[in-house]
């Protein structure tokens, strides 16, 4: 029923999985395209950049996290996944 929540949870899920984090930070600006059509009508499909950072914080658990942003992307067709 709430979809943009459970967009913005899948997304830190699958980047858990692929980065092998559990720390994982959402930008600001793929939040808000996820929340850009509402919280029932989220987007088709949303292309990301997922990069890996050292944690500065002391008290962190984890010395690296995860950080998701949005990847600028106006045709889906032929993508394929891409490491930088």
């Amino acid at each position: 029923k709430k979809r943009a929540p459970q967009a913005v949870t899948a997304v830190k899920k699958f980047a858990q999985k692929m980065m092998k984090t559990d720390d994982v930070r959402i930008d600001v600006k793929l939040n808000k395209h996820i929340w850009s059509k509402g919280i029932r009508n989220v987007p088709d499909r949303i292309r990301i950049k997922i990069s890996r950072k050292t944690n500065d914080d002391e008290d962190a658990k984890e010395d690296m996290y995860s950080f998701v942003t949005v990847a600028d992307c106006t045709d889906f067709k032929g993508l394929v996944p891409k490491i930088v």
